[in-house]
């Protein structure tokens, strides 16, 4: 197959990117229109365990995390514990998106199911540790133990 020489993209490849998106669209409409149930989506087991904390970084990008009580528990730079500070970048990043003032705390959580979860609801976010690999869950699950 050999497409014309002022063709950018050939109309074969067009035709079937078009077709392939109303193959999706039509799908999507079919189950929503017959209430398909959804599969893969996560479902929120009960909480067993909780430990509220406060997540603060400061101007190289280091994150500590505190307990209520003023307690370091952990900060970013220490081993294997790098993605504290990534998710305190997003967290901080939701946080300052949404106009929240001041550093208020938030839970990290431990599910019946085994997850591991963060929950700051000065925003209302919840992040599910789950497909991040083990080294980053356990420096939350650290925090639980």
């Amino acid at each position: 197959m050999r497409a014309d020489p002022g063709e950018m993209v050939p109309k074969r490849l067009a035709f079937t990117m078009f077709a392939l998106m109303f193959l999706c669209v039509a799908l999507v409409a079919y189950a929503k229109e017959n209430d398909v149930p959804k599969v893969g989506v996560l479902v929120e087991a009960p909480i067993v365990d909780q430990l509220e904390i406060v997540v603060t970084g400061d101007r190289v990008g280091v994150y500590t995390v505190h307990d209520t009580d003023g307690n370091l528990l952990v900060t970013s730079s220490d081993h294997l514990a790098g993605f504290i500070g990534v998710i305190g970048r997003v967290i901080e990043r939701d946080r300052k998106v949404s106009g929240v003032t001041g550093n208020p705390s938030m839970m990290v959580v431990r599910r019946d199911n085994g997850n591991i979860s963060i929950i700051d609801d000065s925003v209302g976010l919840t992040v599910e540790l789950i497909g991040y690999g083990k080294d980053n869950v356990a420096a939350f699950a650290k925090l639980l133990d």
